[in-house]
């Protein structure tokens, strides 16, 4: 993704530094250096830098291999999401409540029941569609303990405004007595 960024950016800076090449006619150069920085210059700059923190933001939500992350299967139904978890006895099922520890990247598969669905929680970021027949991976990352509210995002039929579901997630003791718990 970066490296593509990059050829883009290059090409782009290069066919500006040949435009600023070209000579202007006697009485027009001031004129055409306003434009070539005000108009050019300028949003080039400012595009490169928003575009620069965009991928650095958007890397955060890429499932890559990374050491201690936790895995949760999330599937969408009409009117309400199941997540599936591994737990210290074995696995934990919850409707419309996703335990997470704060503090560690979670990668949630994300899957349908029945029809297009998409989970999203806007606090931890990253909104990913849930397509029937097929698996997408988002990683969401709590920084801090606490209760997040998670919707779909994606029309699923008459009782769609309902579809909500929580993001309880948790210190490191309350996390580990969630797992030793089952889920209760």
């Amino acid at each position: 993704m970066a490296a593509g960024t990059a050829v883009l950016a290059l090409f782009t800076w290069s066919l500006l530094a040949l435009a600023f090449r070209r000579r202007t006619a006697t009485g027009t150069r001031g004129v055409s250096l306003w434009i070539g920085w005000l108009g050019l210059a300028m949003p080039a700059v400012v595009l490169t830098v928003l575009l620069g923190y965009a991928l650095i933001l958007g890397e955060r939500h890429l499932a890559r291999p990374a050491p201690d992350v936790v895995t949760v299967e999330a599937t969408g139904h009409q009117w309400y999401w199941s997540f599936r978890q591994p737990g210290a006895a074995g696995v934990i099922e919850t409707r419309d409540i996703l335990h997470i520890p704060a503090g560690r990247a979670i990668d949630v598969r994300i899957a349908s029941a029945d029809v297009i669905h998409s989970f999203w929680v806007p606090r931890l970021g990253g909104k990913m569609d849930a397509i029937p027949g097929q698996v997408n991976v988002l990683r969401i990352e709590a920084e801090r303990p606490g209760i997040y509210e998670g919707q779909c995002a994606e029309f699923c039929g008459l009782n769609h405004a309902t579809n909500r579901f929580r993001v309880v997630a948790h210190d490191t003791a309350s996390w580990s007595a969630f797992q030793r718990g089952g889920g209760q």
